[in-house]
C-alpha cells in the first residue's frame, strides 16, 4: 500500500550531526503548515489504492499542537481512502513527552512513535546537541511503555568519538531493560555543512577509527539477537510484528508521497523533490508556482535503487526485479564479495551476509550499472 510522509521542518535546537532541512524558528510556522495543507489538497489524486502508512517526520514533529496534527489527520481521511490498520507513526523528541500529550496523540490515530533518544548519557547528549536531558529520555521511555500505542521505537547512535563497546553495552542493555520492541541504531557519519564537520575539520572532534565502528555493530547485532529482535534492515531491529511498515515500503519500493518542504516523493516510474526552503515553498504554492524538482528514472537507475535499498534489508534484492543484469555486468566484483562470504545468492535473491552488513553501502555501489550497460534482463 502507498503511504504518505509529511516534513515537519522545526526543530528546537540544532543537533551538530543533522543535514536534514529544518529551522530553529517558528516563527512562519502557521505560513508552512498551510503550504503543506494546500499541496496535500493538490496532491491527493495522486494516490492510488488506500494509504497504508502515514509519517511525520522532520525536524521534530511533536513540537506540533494536537490540533495542528488533527488538521492533517483530517484532511487525509478527507481526500484519502486511508486503510483501517494504516500505521500512522509521529518522531517525538522526550522534551516534548507527557502523559496529556500521548493520551492526545493516540486519540488522533497515532498508532506508533518514534522516540529520538540518541543516547542515554548527559554528555553525550551535549555533544550532539540534543534539547532533552538523559532523565527525559528515560522518563519518556517508561511513559509511551504504558500509554498502549500499537507499537514506538527508539533511536540510538552509536560509533560516537572515544565510546567504548562497555559504553555501548551500557546503552544497549538500557534501552532492553526498558522493553523497547524497536530499535533503529545509527553510526555517527560526518555529513557536510553540519556542525560536527566543522569540528572535525578544525580538529576539535576526532571521529573514531573504522574498526571501533565496525566492532560496535557486531555487538548491536549480537545483542538485539539475542534479545529476539530481528534485523530486518542495515539500522533497524524490531520483534515480529513491530517492524516500521512506512519505513520497509521505501526499501521495497513502493509508491509515496511526500508533503512539505524538502519532502520527496515517488511513483515507480518519477522521483520528485520539493524545495529545501520554508519560505520558497510556501510563496510558491500560495503563487502557484512550481516548488519541486523531478526526475524520470531509467533502467539503470530503477536497477540501482533496488540494490541500495534491497540490500540493505534482511529479505536482499530479487533477482527478477532487475531491469539490467547487474551481477553480469560485474562479475568480477560480484564473484570477489561471494568469496568473500559477504554476498549469497539464495532463492532468487540477492542477499548480504552478517558479514556483509558491514560493507552494504560500498557493496551495492560496486554492483551498479550505466545506462550504457548490457545485457537486459530477459
Amino acid at each position: 500500500m502507498p503511504g504518505i510522509y509529511l516534513h515537519i521542518p522545526f526543530c528546537r535546537k540544532a543537533c551538530t550531526y543533522c543535514d536534514f532541512h529544518f529551522s530553529t524558528s517558528t516563527q512562519g510556522k502557521a505560513r508552512v503548515l498551510n503550504a503543506m495543507a494546500l499541496e496535500l489538497e493538490q496532491r491527493a489524486t495522486e494516490m492510488e489504492g488506500s494509504v497504508g502508512t502515514i509519517y511525520f517526520g522532520g525536524g521534530t514533529p511533536s513540537l506540533l499542537e494536537a490540533s495542528e496534527i488533527a488538521r492533517f489527520m483530517q484532511d487525509i481521511r478527507g481526500r484519502c481512502s486511508v486503510a483501517p490498520d494504516a500505521e500512522v507513526t509521529l518522531e517525538a523528541n522526550p522534551d516534548d513527552i507527557t502523559e496529556e500529550r500521548l493520551a492526545a496523540w493516540k486519540e488522533l490515530g497515532i498508532t506508533r512513535l518514534s522516540l529520538g533518544t540518541q543516547s542515554f548519557r548527559e554528555e553525550r547528549l551535549r555533544f550532539m546537541g540534543r534539547a532533552h536531558t538523559a532523565e527525559q529520555a528515560l522518563r519518556s521511555i517508561a511513559l509511551i511503555a504504558k500509554a498502549g500505542f500499537a507499537s514506538w521505537t527508539i533511536d540510538l547512535i552509536y560509533g560516537l568519538p572515544q565510546m567504548s563497546l562497555a559504553e555501548w553495552d551500557e546503552q544497549l542493555t538500557i534501552a532492553l531493560e526498558h522493553g523497547m520492541p524497536h530499535l533503529s541504531a545509527y553510526c555517527l557519519t560526518v555529513e557536510a555543512k553540519t556542525a560536527l564537520a566543522h569540528q572535525v575539520a578544525k580538529g576539535a572532534v576526532h571521529m573514531p577509527e573504522d574498526a571501533d565502528q565496525s566492532a560496535q555493530l557486531d555487538r548491536l547485532m549480537s545483542r538485539m539477537e539475542a534479545a529476539g529482535l530481528v534485523h530486518y534492515e542495515i539500522s533497524n531491529f524490531g520483534l515480529p510484528g513491530h517492524f516500521s511498515r512506512h519505513n520497509s515500503s521505501y526499501w521495497d519500493g513502493v509508491h509515496y508521497l511526500g508533503i512539505g518542504p524538502s519532502a520527496h516523493s515517488y511513483n515507480g516510474a518519477t522521483r520528485r523533490w520539493n524545495v529545501a526552503n520554508n519560505i520558497r515553498y510556501a510563496k510558491a504554492l500560495e503563487a502557484g508556482e512550481p516548488y519541486w524538482e523531478s526526475e524520470t528514472l531509467n533502467a539503470a537507475q530503477r536497477t540501482n535503487e533496488l540494490l541500495l535499498t534491497g540490500l540493505r534489508t534482511l529479505a536482499g534484492v530479487a533477482l527478477y526485479k532487475l531491469e539490467l543484469d547487474a551481477l553480469a555486468i560485474n562479475r568480477p566484483s560480484f564473484e570477489q564479495y561471494l568469496a568473500q562470504g559477504l554476498l549469497l545468492v539464495q532463492d532468487g535473491r540477492l542477499v548480504l551476509t552478517k558479514a556483509g552488513r558491514h560493507f552494504a553501502d560500498r557493496i551495492a555501489s560496486d554492483l551498479f550499472v550505466s545506462a550504457d550497460d548490457r545485457p537486459d534482463r530477459a
